[in-house]
């Protein structure tokens, strides 16, 4: 597998891992996917605040599971990612770029969408293993207010 599918598989399996209810990842969690000095950081005005910076494997789990069940954030909360570019920075790092969509309906009722760029930083192992993300940036660049309900796929109301 090239260096571009072992990175964006790794990004897109923590981005379905975020998701509400969680998508199927066999076999692999969020621990798996960073590694141990990992950073996390919400980037400019707004994302900086609502975010801020986390430094270190168990300091990124800790700030996401403030977001992820059983904390009830979220009701539904969805990703969507955009074609990347990635570079390969060193024998054995890439870094990517993407833009991400993301549909969520919050705890309170409310719903929004939001659009955020991501700078993902990857530590690439031997062996076919997930490449361990290493540093993770998003900053926010559109965000819009939702209905507060909306129909799913197949009639069902979500509130």
């Amino acid at each position: 597998m090239d260096v571009a599918t072992t990175v964006e598989r790794s990004l897109l399996t923590y981005l379905q891992l975020c998701d509400v209810p969680a998508g199927h990842a066999p076999g692999v969690g969020l621990r798996e996917l960073f590694t141990p000095d990992a950073v996390w950081e919400g980037v400019g005005a707004d994302y900086g605040q609502e975010f801020g910076r986390h430094e270190g494997r168990e300091a990124v789990l800790r700030v996401l599971a403030r977001y992820l069940p059983p904390s009830p954030h979220f009701r539904a909360n969805v990703h969507l990612l955009s074609p990347g570019l990635v570079e390969v920075t060193g024998p054995d790092t890439a870094r990517g770029s993407w833009t991400m969509q993301q549909f969520a309906r919050y705890d309170d009722g409310s719903a929004d969408v939001r659009l955020a760029r991501l700078d993902v930083g990857f530590v690439l192992p031997a062996g076919g293993e997930p490449a361990r993300i290493s540093s993770f940036r998003t900053r926010g660049m559109f965000a819009h207010p939702l209905a507060a309900e909306s129909t799913a796929v197949g009639g069902d109301r979500v509130r």
